[in-house]
Parts: structure tokens; C-alpha cells; sequence
């Protein structure tokens, strides 16, 4: 397996993917978040932490915590800070310099915080991390192209008495299949157009609350407030649903089902009815064998 460094920190199988990128089969989610890294301050992080405690009910004080597909590496960092002992990976190599880049600012030299590149479709990777306590996924795995197979390899990451916490896009029907288009041809296309698709999604989808936020006299209120539950940002939360390819769905019913045969059972669950919404779910895994 080839490895490579960012700051210091190891990329196990680097350059991984990296052809799919560059090649447009795979939105550049590590781009984006390069771009919202700069973003991130204080409240941001504290947001991150609230969030996370808002869906896990327990704390996270000297437990184990793996986030799958760590993006900007927020969350990493928001487990960390809760107490957490954290292992962060990504697909994307961008996004694991990002995820690098928040470990060396807040918690540099720490032991209890590994960043790697590395993939939720990768069987003899993943079974060299062993099992957590919680692990997370937040918007990721329907973005693998095998979004199933994804959801079965992580969920034997779960150790007995453990949690498993993933958000996936909410199945629309011929909503999600014009959404699938979109993406498709944002990928395909230059940065001008995409530009241009972002911008039109963007005033598409908040026009109305605009002009709401207009006549009650709080111009963009409501622009500059979205995203803060989670410490997230309204412009970049656009580019990545404008941007998001691969892309796969499914309601929730059926998330619950898969995890339910495998023995798993449902300890929260926080719907999207939008068409762009990503219903949450938080499953335990038995402490007891079956």
C-alpha cells in the first residue's frame, strides 16, 4: 500500500481515488471544504460540539469515535474537544489535508487524534481500524457510488454496546432523479458553469426566505443563521449539494430496515422532508451477542 504525508500525517494508500476526482466521476468535496476551513472559529466548533451531543445521548468522554469521510474534519474536532479519542479518514486527499490542518491548529503532537486517507469501500483497509464506540458519518456514504455496500462495511466497525450515527440524502423520487442530472453535469462541466449552476440552486432554493427575511425588515436573517446548528456555512452547504456526485437515496424506512435485520436498533431518528435534507439516524448495537 503506497503512503504519503500532509503535515506529518500519514495518507495510507495516497493518491487512492484521486484519478475518479480529477476525472469529474466524483464531486471535489475537498475543495469545497478548503474553502469553509477558513470559516471555521470558536462558534463554529462549539455549534459542532452541540450538534453532536444533541443525537448522542451519552457522553463521549474517553470513548472511542471514528468519522468516516471527515470532510472538513468539524466534527473530528468537535469529538475531540467532548473528550473523545479520535481516528478521522477520507476518501478525498484534500479533504484529509483539511482534517490535518484543524488536528495541527487545535491539537497538535495529540496521540488521541489520527487523521488518514482512506475509503468506507475498502474491506482490507477497514478491518485494520478494529472497532469504536461511536461511529460517525455524516452526509458521506451516499456519495461512495455503492451507498449500501458503504452502510454494511461501517456498521461492523460498531463495537457491542456501541453507536452508529449516519445522515443520508432523503429518497424524493423524481426529485432526487433530476437532482442526480444536476450533479452529473456540474461535474462534467468547467468552473464557470458550475458557478453558474451553484449560483442558480442557490437563488432557487432561498429566494423566498430572502424576501421574507426583506419585508420583516432582516435582510439575509436567515442566509447568515443556516447551517449554524451544525457549524456549517449556507454558500458551501450549496456547492456540496449542488456538487455532490456520486449520489444515492432512500427513505427512511429503509435505512431502519437494513440496520434493523443486521440486529441493530433505532435510538433517534431526525427526518428532511426537503428534496436536498438528510434524515439523521443514531443506532446502538447490542451489547449482548445474538
Amino acid at each position: 500500500m503506497q503512503s504519503a504525508t500532509v503535515w506529518g500525517f500519514p495518507l495510507r494508500g495516497a493518491g487512492f481515488g484521486t484519478h475518479k476526482i480529477a476525472g469529474g466521476d466524483r464531486f471535489r468535496f475537498g475543495e469545497n471544504w478548503s474553502r469553509f476551513l477558513r470559516l471555521i472559529n470558536e462558534e463554529r466548533v462549539r455549534q459542532a460540539e452541540i450538534s453532536l451531543g444533541a443525537m448522542l445521548s451519552d457522553s463521549l468522554a474517553g470513548k472511542t469515535f471514528l468519522d468516516v469521510g471527515s470532510g472538513s474534519g468539524l466534527f473530528s474536532l468537535a469529538a475531540r474537544r467532548l473528550g473523545a479519542k479520535v481516528h478521522s479518514f477520507d476518501y478525498d486527499p484534500q479533504s484529509v489535508a483539511c482534517t490535518a490542518e484543524l488536528k495541527r491548529r487545535y491539537f497538535p503532537e495529540d496521540p488521541d487524534w489520527s487523521v488518514e486517507q482512506g475509503s468506507a469501500l475498502d474491506a482490507g483497509y477497514l478491518a485494520s481500524l478494529g472497532e469504536f464506540d461511536v461511529v460517525y458519518s455524516w452526509g458521506v456514504l451516499h456519495h461512495t457510488g455503492a451507498m449500501w455496500t458503504a452502510l454494511e462495511k461501517v456498521e461492523g466497525l460498531v463495537r457491542r454496546g456501541g453507536a452508529l450515527f449516519i445522515a443520508i440524502y432523503n429518497d424524493q423520487g423524481k426529485a432526487s432523479r433530476r437532482w442526480t442530472r444536476i450533479k452529473a453535469l456540474y461535474n462534467r462541466s468547467g468552473k464557470p458553469v458550475q458557478f453558474l449552476l451553484a449560483l442558480g440552486v442557490c437563488i432557487s432554493t432561498w429566494w423566498k426566505r430572502w424576501v421574507k427575511d426583506l419585508v420583516h425588515l432582516r435582510p439575509f436573517e436567515t442566509w447568515c443563521n443556516a447551517g449554524r446548528a451544525r457549524g456549517m456555512s449556507a454558500w458551501y452547504d450549496v456547492v456540496d449539494w449542488t456538487g455532490g456526485y456520486p449520489f444515492e437515496v432512500a427513505k427512511p424506512e429503509q435505512i431502519f430496515d437494513f440496520f434493523r435485520r443486521r440486529g441493530l436498533v433505532l435510538a433517534r431518528l431526525r427526518t428532511e422532508g426537503g428534496d436536498s435534507g438528510c434524515n439523521e439516524f443514531v443506532f446502538s448495537k447490542p451489547a449482548g451477542g445474538q
